[in-house]
């Protein structure tokens, strides 16, 4: 493989409210808001990758392409701190076995337990049992 000079230097969400969402995703991830240029919030940058929320005028439609996969010593506890945050659970993926979630503005992302966990052949986990 070729070395390259190009590298992921920041995720960007898009938002219909970038600090209220900026401030959902800070407080979950412990990474304060530091910097507000423009159309953008950031959060504190975190092994050289940045974080930020861009205002758009378009809702989310549909699934996202793209979701972060957070995650924590015990998924099902944070479950609850997520919630009082003003994400949500996404029931229709309980199946799956993954802890499927939803920010405040309906961006699905998964909080997964540390360390190596077993997926089936569909690419399922069942940590949550």
């Amino acid at each position: 493989m070729a070395d390259s000079s190009m590298r992921i230097n920041a995720l960007i969400v898009d938002a219909g409210d970038p600090e209220r969402l900026a401030t959902f995703w800070s407080e979950l991830l412990g990474r304060p808001i530091v910097g507000r240029t423009g159309p953008y919030v950031w959060l504190q940058r975190e092994n050289d990758l940045g974080l930020g929320f861009q205002q758009t005028a378009e809702p989310k439609s549909g699934k996202n392409r793209m979701h972060f996969d957070v995650s924590s010593a015990d998924p099902v506890a944070e479950q609850q701190r997520v919630e009082s945050l003003g994400g949500r659970r996404l029931e229709q993926y309980a199946d799956g076995g993954f802890l499927v979630m939803a920010d405040p503005e309906g961006n699905e992302f998964c909080i997964i337990p540390e360390g190596p966990f077993e997926l089936d052949d569909e690419g399922r986990a069942d940590y949550l049992n």
